[in-house]
């Protein structure tokens, strides 16, 4: 485990997840399933995940069915990560923390990295865990979090913002893409990807992508501009032109980035330079290829643009990358 939030002693990382009456049975399920499914190459689990209430028993959810909770506040005390789903109760956005979640809340150890899922951010916020720091929620909640939390740098454009050991993110949805991004961080684009696979989800989505996009990205058959998108997957090792893209739909520049948008969130510079960074970690993670001949099959063209773009997207270079995911130490010109 290379998380850093990982008990000592422990052989896998503990995710407790702190239920509330009025779950949704989706967000819980969601994060048992992905952090369930992330296993080694020898198919031994990475995590283990337990789900705790402030006061252990039958929890109601927003369905027509209740859950039955064993575990109470003291689950949070061995977790190395703790995750807030959000509720339908009438007070969720309401910026006050209950008695028993503050009391369950005070449980988590030292050096746990928190995290929610849609309106579980306002749990973050009233605890002052979000004091300082960005975050985001669902689009519907913006004007209620604003007006609870002004203190607090709110993105309601994005799908999860990553904080170190807080991290937010909006929809039910987003909290896929949330769980796949923490492990992603903490064992690698292989691991999360394999997650995604047998869950049948996007391997990756930024966070910082468009939170509420005006109709849903259709598949690459049926959409306008899936076809150029394959098109440049093929070809992530050399330049990429958006008049080469466009030509590809037989559209003009223009109204190809606009659809571009449309479908995927994103500019077509964007979504590119995202394709070529995944790529390049899937070089470093499983190759030994050099960093200046990863960052030429990525279309990066240098180790230096490579080491650019990786510090500007994930905040390390493709050295410091490969030696946590690899366990190999680089040269020392890189």
């Amino acid at each position: 485990m290379r998380t850093g939030s990982q008990r000592p002693g422990r052989d896998r990382h503990r995710v407790a997840v702190l239920v509330r009456p009025g779950v949704m049975p989706m967000e819980l399920g969601l994060v048992h399933q992905l952090f369930g499914y992330a296993r080694t190459p020898a198919d031994e689990p990475l995590y283990e995940v337990v789900t705790c209430a402030p006061e252990p028993g039958t929890i109601r959810t927003d369905a027509d069915f209740p859950i039955q909770v064993a575990h109470g506040p003291r689950a949070l005390e061995e977790a190395g990560t703790v995750l807030v789903p959000a509720t339908h109760e009438p007070d969720e956005t309401d910026g006050r923390l209950s008695g028993p979640v503050a009391r369950a809340l005070s449980h988590i150890r030292p050096g746990a990295r928190v995290a929610s899922i849609c309106t579980g951010a306002f749990v973050l916020a009233a605890a002052g865990l979000l004091d300082g720091r960005r975050a985001t929620t669902h689009w519907r909640s913006v004007p209620e979090f604003r007006a609870h939390f002004p203190h607090i740098t709110l993105d309601p454009d994005v799908l999860y913002v990553d904080e170190g050991d807080v991290l937010t993110s909006a929809g039910e949805a987003s909290g896929i893409d949330l769980c796949l991004h923490l492990i992603r961080r903490d064992h690698g684009t292989a691991t999360a990807n394999r997650v995604a696979r047998r869950t049948v989800v996007p391997p990756h989505r930024d966070g910082g992508q468009a939170q509420y996009i005006p109709r849903p990205v259709p598949p690459e058959q049926s959409s306008s501009t899936g076809r150029a998108r394959a098109w440049a997957l093929r070809r992530l090792d050399r330049p990429i032109t958006l008049s080469e893209l466009a030509e590809q739909e037989a559209m003009s520049v223009r109204t190809f980035s606009r659809r571009f948008r449309e479908e995927t969130g994103q500019t077509p510079v964007q979504w590119l330079t995202r394709q070529r960074i995944d790529h390049a970690r899937q070089l470093l993670e499983e190759t030994e290829l050099s960093v200046d001949r990863v960052a030429a099959d990525a279309g990066f063209g240098t180790g230096a643009s490579l080491r650019q773009h990786m510090r500007a997207l994930i905040g390390v270079s493709p050295r410091a990358y490969r030696r946590t995911f690899r366990g190999r130490d680089e040269p020392a010109y890189d």
